[in-house]
Formats: structure tokens, sequence, C-alpha cells
């Protein structure tokens, strides 16, 4: 999807892409074949067609830098297919004052958990994200990496893609318990409460059971969320054949 993808251009917003698209061109190689294209001057065309061609060397050199300064990122999505063995879900847990006291990983098959007191450091959390260079969160836009940032200064330089907006996109709504329900997701019911309940429960009982249910709790959110982003994907997609 993202060789359809023209607003990385300077110049080009989601207005000029579709008049480009009605013109024929559908792909960066089309448009590097057409040499004229209405409403751009063959000056800015030479132009354009210098950054597709950087575009593609970055690609296919597996460089995401240059999408992470020219791809406005409501469209990071379009990148998944191509990196989907290089992408992290992350959701991460946080007690009453909002000091995160789990980070939760998941790659598409293994599940990893860094701990407040036990393994959540700024080096070890840093180490595990450089394992990859796109992250999928449900509101880490708003939420979750900037905690992170914040709270290990750390900043983040992945390619982010926001469930919750793309859920928008193909008018899903609501909460993430609220989306699973619509896509028939389904969780155990005793892990429908709140995590930081059981990381005080833990706290005052000393019993690392709470703390398993809590991880249990976040485990659920994480592997929720690789079929939340197929289904937008492939919504998508379909729109876009």
């Amino acid at each position: 999807m993202i060789e359809k993808t023209f607003t990385f251009l300077p110049g080009i917003g989601s207005k000029k892409e579709k008049s480009i698209y009605k013109q024929g061109i559908r792909n960066w190689n089309s448009f590097l074949e057409t040499k004229k294209v209405k409403g751009i001057s063959e000056e800015r065309k030479s132009l354009m067609d210098e950054e597709i061609e950087k575009a593609k060397k970055e690609l296919y050199g597996e460089k995401l830098s240059y999408f992470l300064k020219n791809l406005p990122k409501k469209e990071n999505y379009k990148l998944y297919e191509l990196f989907k063995d290089e992408l992290v879900f992350l959701d991460i847990e946080v007690d009453s004052k909002r000091n995160i006291i789990v980070v939760g990983l998941f790659d598409g098959f293994e599940s990893k958990f860094l701990v407040k007191n036990v393994n959540l450091y700024r080096e070890i959390l840093k180490k595990e994200l450089e394992k990859y260079k796109l992250v999928v969160t449900f509101n880490g836009s708003s939420f979750d990496l900037p905690l992170i940032e914040k709270q290990f200064d750390l900043p983040l330089t992945l390619l982010h893609i926001d469930l919750k907006h793309l859920c928008r996109k193909v008018g899903l709504t609501g909460s993430l318990k609220e989306i699973e329900l619509k896509l028939n997701l389904k969780r155990p019911t005793h892990l429908y409460g709140h995590p930081a309940d059981a990381w005080r429960t833990a706290h005052a009982s000393q019993d690392d059971r709470y703390i398993k249910a809590m991880l249990n709790y976040n485990e659920e959110d994480l592997i929720n969320l690789k079929p939340i982003l197929d289904y937008c994907y492939k919504k998508i997609k379909e729109v876009n054949t």
C-alpha cells in the first residue's frame, strides 16, 4: 500500500493525491513513467520524481527514517504489510498516579513483560524497542508513548501506528474493549477489571498471583491488537484496490 501513496511528497495532501489517482496514476512507478501530471508543473514533477526514487531506495533498503520524517503519521499503517515481521504491539499499565508499572510487548508470536521493580528499566526497554521498526498501540499517541518518553527519558524513533485513529477510519469507535466486542474478540470474563487494582493488591498482600493476573490482563490487550490491525488494514485495502 505504501507504493500507492503520494502524501509524503512536498505539497501533496489527500485531496491532491486523489487528483493524481483520477489521472490513472496509481503507484510510484506509474508516476515516474508519466511525463505530465495535471496540476503539477514540470519543475515540481522533476523534484517529485527525485523524492520517489529516494523513497524507493530507502524502502528497499529497509530504512524507515525517511518515512518517519516525511509520511503523515496517520498513514504509517501503509507500511504494515511490508514490515509486519519487524513490528511490536505495545501496551502499558499504570498505577493511580499514572506511573508506569508494566510495559507489555507482543511481536505477533510471543509476549514479553517489563515490570516495575523487576526488569522495567530504561536500558532494558530501549534495547527491546531497538529490535523493531514499527510499534502499534491503541491510543498510544496520547497515552502510552508520551508517558514512556517522559518517565524513561526515552525519545521513540519507531514509526507508530495508533489503532484508535485507524479504527475510526473504518467506522469503529469506542474504547478497546468496545471495539473487541464489535469484532467478536473475546477475553476471559475475569480479565475485564482494572490491572491497577491487581497491582495494589499484590503490594498489600505480597501475593504474586495478583501480579500474574495483571500480566494476563495486559497480554489480552496486546494480543487483541493484532486482529484489530488486520481487520482495519484489510478494510482500507479493499477500498483502495
